[in-house]
């Protein structure tokens, strides 16, 4: 049961999630945080997470199980109760708490904002479009609770870093509901796709990383960072013009995203190391 419910919570996707954070905490510490900081703040995320996914599937079980591309998900098809989820919801949202007050008591007390964002996002769908950004805002509460755990307060640098993620994963997570857009449509569950067209679904996502990419340059402006730290902007305009390439190559909406994901996976990591060696070469 282990194992099938790390599957259903994509466990793999903390990992996705992680290096931003770590972004955050660099940016605050002006180089590299404590090593306690880091546990923490990497328990932060995955307690996050792990609530966020759960939340997910916990409130989508029957969306999922009239979608024949998610119809086998453990909860869509029974094969895990969905008290499940909502155990996993409870040990995840405690393991962000005591995270939370290991790092700084402001985290603390913006913790219920948190909470809040993962309760709501996977309700969103249901009442409009602006769902991807709902979704980003959430991610991008990761890299900004990192940076208050650090640094007990919030700066301009921060905020440019909290939109930049926001936009990066929206961009994205719109192009991922090209996926369900016939069923969306069928079920009536809201998406730019499903709102504005498949073509919305292909430029809204270049529209929005290019937007990441001016953000982040804000980002390193403003938190003094060196010049190491550009060449992840830099990366963050390749993998954008990668994804242009893609959209105009790629037919099947499921190689396109699963081609999407890996990028933008390698560039988070990138624009980690990029942004460590901004701050110890200066």
């Amino acid at each position: 049961m282990v194992k099938l419910f790390l599957k259903e919570i994509r466990i793999e996707h903390t990992l996705f999630a992680l290096p931003f954070a770590y972004v955050g905490a660099v940016l605050a510490a002006r180089g590299m945080p404590s090593w306690w900081a880091l546990v923490w703040i990497t328990l932060a995320v995955f307690g996050a997470r792990t609530a966020a996914m759960a939340a997910n599937r916990y409130f989508d079980r029957d969306i999922d199980a009239r979608n024949p591309r998610t119809a086998r998900r453990a909860l869509a098809s029974g094969a895990l109760a969905p008290a499940v989820m909502l155990w996993a919801i409870a040990l995840g949202f405690a393991l962000l708490l005591v995270a939370a007050w290991m790092l700084n008591p402001l985290c603390v007390k913006l913790m219920p904002v948190a909470a809040l964002g993962v309760l709501v996002y996977p309700l969103c769908k249901r009442f409009t479009w602006l769902v991807h950004f709902v979704l980003g805002a959430v991610d991008g509460l990761a890299p900004l609770g990192a940076y208050i755990g650090i640094t007990g307060r919030v700066s301009p640098s921060a905020i440019f870093l909290f939109l930049a993620v926001t936009v990066w994963v929206a961009g994205f997570d719109v192009a991922y509901a090209l996926m369900d857009l016939p069923t969306d449509r069928e079920q009536g569950i809201n998406s730019v796709p499903a709102r504005f067209g498949e073509r919305s679904g292909r430029w809204l996502p270049i529209a929005l990383h290019v937007v990441m990419a001016v953000f982040l340059a804000f980002t390193g402006i403003l938190g003094d960072a060196g010049w190491p730290y550009y060449a992840g902007v830099l990366a963050a305009v390749a993998v954008t013009l990668y994804e242009n390439r893609l959209y105009g190559l790629a037919e099947n909406v499921f190689v396109l995203n699963e081609r999407i994901f890996t990028g933008n996976m390698l560039f988070s990591v990138a624009f980690l190391a990029t942004t460590v060696a901004g701050y110890i070469v200066r």
